[in-house]
């Protein structure tokens, strides 16, 4: 199994300027910071996370039997990828054409076979906004309201709390019907802390909900995870994650103008992320050389996306950045002798 790719932290280090994850630039919400300062590491966490459960749960409106810890997002991933190969021999998979990696490394890691058409799949994968375009999932609705008997649809929230422009395409009843992965670390911009839940659908298989849990490992989300979704489920941070989209908001429409100017094309997104393309920039042979000019940029502190993996080669997906880290971008652009930005 190949080594996962992702964005972030690599072998030279933190990025002085990471626009290559989907964290909220406007983090670290500071109350969840004080109060990883604060957790008491010295002891377990209750393994039935009782309190945390009953917390999450009166947050979103559901019976605290309908809330499921994970450790991450990509443990559960994984978990539910194992539980339903095991639950339904024979189950294949469907995902979105361009998706986060770890849905098909899963579903390979224990067998299960892509298919093409939702409907003749049993574990289904969706992500609203979606990864690596930061749009909203196509037909997603239609897709719920086919949901047959022993179909499992999982959708990805990992970028719900910061969508930028419209709204999920799904009343509650709708959601009701799914599997919602809720994982708050990028909203709050901690992604070096892994906690994650799962909202349970209202009629979830019995066997398959309890398959989840015991694949479980003993105590899955540690001291500063329980801090982290604590901090999470309150008024305050959501509050504070409102002013933040307001923000990001203004940000983004200035990251656009400078890309399109600098000769980018940039893909519709309604996250704080963006997938961009450069048509203004030629290697030696007048020919744009991605690689080329990622490695360079790195070697200047500033780390983007490459999209080759999620099926987009010669894109980069960037997250929206601060204006001080967008203009320290532009400049290192207009440094990398090799590659001349296109004259405008």
């Amino acid at each position: 199994m190949s080594t996962p790719i992702h964005g972030g932290t690599d072998a030279q280090g933190v990025p002085a300027h990471d626009l290559s994850t989907n964290a909220n630039a406007c983090g670290p919400f500071a109350p969840a910071v004080a109060a990883l300062c604060e957790a008491d590491a010295r002891h377990y966490p209750d393994p039935a996370y009782t309190a945390l459960t009953v917390q999450l749960a009166a947050w979103h409106g559901v019976a605290p039997s309908r809330i499921v810890l994970a450790a991450s997002g990509s443990e559960f991933i994984q978990r539910i990828s194992v539980a339903v190969a095991l639950h339904t021999p024979g189950a294949r998979v469907w995902l979105p054409v361009h998706a986060y990696g770890d849905y098909v490394r899963a579903a390979r890691g224990v067998g299960l076979a892509r298919v093409d058409e939702p409907a003749n799949a049993v574990l289904l994968w969706a992500c609203d906004p979606s990864s690596p375009l930061g749009q909203p999932h196509a037909g997603l609705s239609e897709q719920v309201a086919a949901l047959q008997p022993g179909q499992v649809l999982v959708l990805d929230q990992a970028y719900e709390p910061l969508r930028l422009a419209g709204a999920l395409a799904l009343d509650t009843g709708a959601q009701d019907r799914i599997w919602r992965l809720v994982t708050p670390n990028k909203a709050l911009g901690l992604t070096g802390v892994r906690a994650a839940y799962v909202i349970a659908p209202s009629e979830a298989d019995a066997a398959l909900l309890a398959r989840l849990r015991a694949l479980a490992p003993s105590w899955p989300v540690g001291t500063h995870g329980v801090a982290l979704l604590q901090s999470w489920a309150t008024v305050d941070a959501h509050d504070w994650l409102q002013d933040c989209r307001a923000t990001l908001h203004g940000w983004k429409a200035r990251q656009i103008g400078l890309l399109h100017a600098a000769g980018w094309r940039v893909e519709p997104s309604v996250a704080n992320f963006l997938v961009a393309s450069c048509v203004g920039w030629a290697g030696a042979e007048g020919r744009f050389d991605l690689q080329s000019l990622l490695t360079s940029l790195r070697a200047q502190g500033i780390k983007l996306r490459d999209c080759a993996s999620f099926g987009l080669p010669g894109h980069v997906r960037m997250a929206v950045v601060a204006p001080v880290v967008q203009d320290a971008l532009m400049s290192a652009l207009n440094d990398a002798p090799e590659f001349p930005l296109a004259q405008v």
